[in-house]
């Protein structure tokens, strides 16, 4: 009887080990992203994003280094996975204002993406970052 329970108990730990294991990412867009957006001559075309979320808001960085921006807003609407991010900068004219607004696509993946568009005062374009 004994020798019965200990197979069957390690059998049982046997299967267990070979299930995949299901890991909680945290927050959808926490972590860093990397991209394209376009055209942007003020920043360059390559595009990075740091995000983080400290369990009540987003905060980040745009391009971090020499053409840092510091994310100032940011929110994720859960229905449809609608992200808008705001971050100010300046250039030889003064300040502007980039606005972000995507959707996140491949919300299952670790390397999920945001496509969408960006603004500012003196241009727009589209954008597109996947998560690394």
């Amino acid at each position: 009887m004994r020798a019965s329970t200990l197979l069957l108990t390690l059998s049982l730990a046997c299967l267990a080990s070979f299930t995949p294991a299901i890991a909680q990412e945290g927050h959808p867009l926490k972590g860093s992203w990397i991209g394209t957006w376009g055209p942007n001559d003020a920043h360059g075309n390559d595009l990075l994003l740091v995000l983080n979320w400290d369990g009540k808001s987003i905060t980040g960085t745009i391009n971090p280094g020499t053409d840092n921006m510091v994310i100032k807003n940011a929110t994720l609407n859960p229905e449809g996975w609608l992200v808008h991010l705001e971050a100010d900068s300046k250039d030889k004219t003064g300040p502007i204002t980039y606005v972000l607004d995507g959707k996140i696509d491949q919300l299952a993946f670790h390397n999920r993406t945001i496509s969408g568009t960006w603004k500012h005062q003196r241009g727009k374009g589209n954008f597109k970052i996947q998560r690394q």
